[in-house]
């Protein structure tokens, strides 16, 4: 399934960058100490303007580094919505490390002294991809989003265009898996007493509680959610399988229910059970909809991160829609526990003083160096620029100490974000096989041929990298090739 050519594949790419970020140490090495041409720019760069010597410094974690704003490695925002500065569009940041210039303004991307260009998952189109690749800038990826947002990312093609990464994979070299966890008091507020919920089931209400607007998602968690209603009374308020009304215009303000908004976090906590189900499948793909019920002290009915218990304060506190084997043997199990308050309560003691056993979690807590709604602790974003601009200083250190050695010690060796770093799988129905779906079933056409076609748009971005492309336009003559090709094999 790979495609043409030389050095095709993951190991191919892997010496196209080495080759080229070697050519980057040499071409850095070989710069004169005083700018060349007008104003030390490339004929076919922007000089940056006065923004890029009177950037106000980030209060950052600080250091040493003397260097000039005229003297350090930029770091671009290519996805400039994501710029956590404000109200300029060029920053120097003061890192553990070294110090950078960070910017949104596209006009330095061909510079010289622009090290790294930093990219949103769900903005990256393998189309519109900066070309030709400058051998002396690394990719950077930020995408703590669902993986639904870029099938690109889930293949091996598409995640080792980037050199680093922070996602939601532990595995990542910037983790933001517990992006959604402010801590562990979080999960300790108490939960609503039994014996209230008990008063909300006698006025009608059901044990379980479906919430969700965005329907059609690759999970297909509406096909299994109208499977399990067959045999217990759930809840429905959101667009998605709507049966029962809030009791309010206020609640049913789609800007409360997407808040930790009082009223609605109260309504919502009387529930025995809330349907957790992710819009995507991956390992440590976790949001608020784990977390969330956790918080209120409902027993969250999850389904979406294989790897969730390696997470949860102790070895009862979800239930694992793929523990059953079937939606009536999970509603059999449901209403067993809605009608034994005892057992019930059992997956609620993690509440309790010295409840969260699982020494993992706390310490992946306690290491996180960034804050959930936190004013005290630096923002994953600012703490992932920081990352980047202290790899790219220490690229930059390595391959002077190449120059000066005159190639007795070796450049430095590029890092290659591995398939572990996204790596999601094809999406599968939320209930029963592929087999059993209609040919015209809107889910089918709609997910399977993203994430195939995902894997086509990586190949083809590769390969234009290996070729040297520089016009984009040509994206879509390489995707026919490697739609011929694979008409060829099969």
């Amino acid at each position: 399934m790979g495609g043409t050519g030389p050095g095709w594949g993951p190991a191919g790419l892997w010496v196209t960058l080495a080759l080229a970020w070697s050519a980057g140490a040499v071409l850095a090495a070989e710069e004169p100490a005083e700018p060349c041409g007008a104003d030390g720019w490339a004929q076919d760069a922007v000089p940056p303007g006065a923004a890029f010597v009177a950037a106000a410094s980030y209060r950052g974690p600080g250091n040493n580094d003397t260097r000039s704003n005229k003297a350090l490695p930029i770091l671009l925002w290519w996805s400039g919505s994501l710029f956590p500065h404000f109200p300029g569009d060029t920053e120097r940041i003061d890192c553990p490390h070294g110090s950078c210039l960070v910017t949104r303004s596209r006009r330095v991307a061909r510079h010289r002294r622009t090290k790294a260009l930093i990219f949103y998952g769900t903005d990256f189109r393998a189309y519109e991809a900066p070309l030709p690749r400058l051998p002396h800038q690394t990719w950077a990826l930020f995408h703590e989003e669902s993986p639904m947002n870029n099938y690109v990312l889930s293949h091996s093609p598409g995640i080792r265009l980037f050199n680093y990464t922070a996602t939601f994979r532990r595995e990542s070299d910037y983790p933001l898996t517990l992006q959604w966890l402010p801590g562990t008091g979080y999960l300790r507020a108490p939960a609503v007493p039994l014996a209230e919920k008990d008063a909300w089931r006698r006025k009608g209400y059901g044990p379980v509680l479906y919430m969700q607007s965005h329907c059609d998602v690759p999970s297909d968690r509406d096909r299994y959610v109208r499977e399990l209603m067959k045999y217990i009374q759930v809840d429905s308020y959101g667009k998605c399988l709507h049966n029962r009304e809030l009791p309010s215009e206020r609640l049913r303000d789609t800007s409360t229910a997407t808040t930790e908004d009082s009223e609605f976090m109260t309504f919502i906590a009387r529930y025995k059970f809330h349907l957790a189900l992710e819009n995507a499948i991956c390992d440590d793909y976790m949001t608020e909809k784990l977390w969330r019920p956790m918080h209120l002290g409902a027993v969250p009915v999850y389904r979406g991160s294989p790897a969730v218990r390696d997470w949860m304060p102790n070895n009862l506190s979800i239930i694992l829609i793929d523990d059953f084997d079937s939606p009536r043997e999970l509603a059999k199990y449901l209403d067993f526990l809605d009608k034994n308050g005892e057992e019930y309560l059992k997956y609620l003691e993690y509440k309790n003083a010295g409840g969260i056993k699982n020494q993992f979690l706390l310490e992946s807590l306690e290491k996180r160096e960034w804050g959930v709604n936190d004013m005290t602790l630096p923002n994953y974003l600012n703490g992932f620029e920081c990352f980047i601009c202290d790899k790219e200083n220490t690229r930059l250190k390595e391959e002077q100490e190449h120059k000066k050695s005159r190639g007795k010690i070796p450049a430095p060796r590029p890092h290659i974000a591995q398939f572990k770093h996204m790596g999601c799988p094809m999406p599968t129905p939320g209930f029963g096989s592929v087999e059993d779906l209609s040919g015209g079933d809107s889910w089918k056409e709609m997910w399977l041929q993203d994430y195939w076609q995902s894997l086509d748009q990586g190949e083809a971005l590769t390969a234009m990298i290996h070729r040297n492309e520089s016009h984009q336009g040509r994206f879509w003559d390489y995707m026919h090739e490697i739609f011929l090709k694979r008409t060829r094999q099969h």
